[in-house]
């Protein structure tokens, strides 16, 4: 029999933008426990310029044997096309997003960034019915990110990054500061502080981005590219660093005693000592795909209480370019593909 055919994007060797082909790829089937979603918009994060180039940037011992070719993407809204038998809770027709298989799907597997993808069904929710795709695609992995790191980590599975499991600290009248504010996952977790009610919310970006981030709730802005945050800021309780790497190391001097820091990207933090002196808890994760987390947010998405930014839309055809705008900076909320 031959197999039906989609778009999708692949690549066939690593390296940059160029590597990225819009093609024809084979349909995926439905198997047990999931549903097949016909995506009207995906979205861009790290992790699809992380596979596009081979996972070059981590450790050797780390880096995931990827079969190529590969489809990538993780972040998808569409409406469902199939539903297999042993599936309850959703029907053809339904209105889903969802993180795909991640970070299960890290060589590879999640196959998001096509007009059709296969889904657990543990990995979908319902849409809020009051934001469009484009937002809806924008959400789960930097939502998810921020929400497991800030409110409810939300599973038990073993932590790759460290030997204990992250845990949340309380946020209720304490001040936070949120490096990396304007960013998918920094932008995200500015309104989840306030929402959780912070007594002081501290951003950090470019200049160019302080009108956006003060409109999502920050108190105050740091103008990286005019001074270090380290050198002003003092007593904070919780530094979210959306940014993360060798250079995180920095914030431990703006935490108070007994204050924390969660690097959203921890590679390369070189402070543990300084931390253990100072008291400071430094803690981490790996988001993981969750629709019944996604389903709890999606109320918070419906009324606005959380807004998802578009930096910017691209047809799925046009990928390349997403992937250079994301390469260039200084984004502003979530690139965003349109697929339908």
């Amino acid at each position: 029999m031959t197999s039906r055919m989609m778009k999708a994007v692949r690549i066939h060797e690593f390296g940059g933008p160029q590597v990225l082909r819009y093609e024809d790829a084979p349909m995926p089937t439905v198997a047990p426990g999931e549903v097949l979603v016909r995506v009207h918009a995906a979205g861009l994060n790290p992790p699809d310029g992380y596979l596009r180039e081979g996972y070059r940037m981590l450790p050797p011992e780390w880096q995931p044997q990827v079969p190529l070719p590969a489809i990538l993407g993780t972040d998808v809204s569409g409406v469902i096309e199939a539903v297999a038998d042993d599936v309850d809770g959703f029907a053809v027709g339904d209105e889903v997003y969802s993180m795909v298989r991640f970070p299960d799907g890290l060589a590879g597997g999640s196959r998001a960034h096509a007009e059709f993808v296969s889904v657990p069904a543990s990995e979908v929710a319902l849409k809020p019915p009051r934001i469009d795709h484009r937002q809806a695609a924008g959400a789960p992995m930097s939502l998810l990110t921020a929400w497991q790191f800030m409110v409810d980590l939300g599973h038990d599975q073993p932590n790759p990054l460290q030997p204990r499991q992250h845990v949340p600290v309380p946020i209720e009248g304490r001040t936070v500061l949120v490096n990396g504010a304007a960013g998918g996952v920094g932008h995200l977790a500015v309104q989840l502080a306030r929402w959780r009610g912070a007594r002081r919310v501290i951003a950090v970006a470019s200049g160019r981005h302080e009108a956006f981030v003060r409109e999502l709730g920050a108190d105050e802005f740091i103008d990286y590219t005019l001074v270090a945050p380290q050198e002003v800021v003092r007593g904070v309780d919780l530094v979210v660093d959306a940014v993360g790497g060798a250079e995180t190391g920095r914030f431990l001097a703006t935490i108070r005693r007994g204050g924390a820091l969660f690097p959203i990207f921890p590679l390369g933090f070189s402070g543990a000592d300084d931390a253990r002196e100072r008291d400071i808890v430094v803690s981490t994760t790996q988001v993981r795909s969750s629709g019944a987390q996604l389903a709890q947010i999606a109320r918070l998405l419906d009324d606005g209480t959380i807004r998802i930014a578009i930096d910017s839309t691209f047809a799925l055809s046009d990928v390349r370019d997403a992937h250079r705008r994301a390469a260039a900076g200084h984004v502003a909320g979530k690139i965003v593909l349109s697929v339908r």
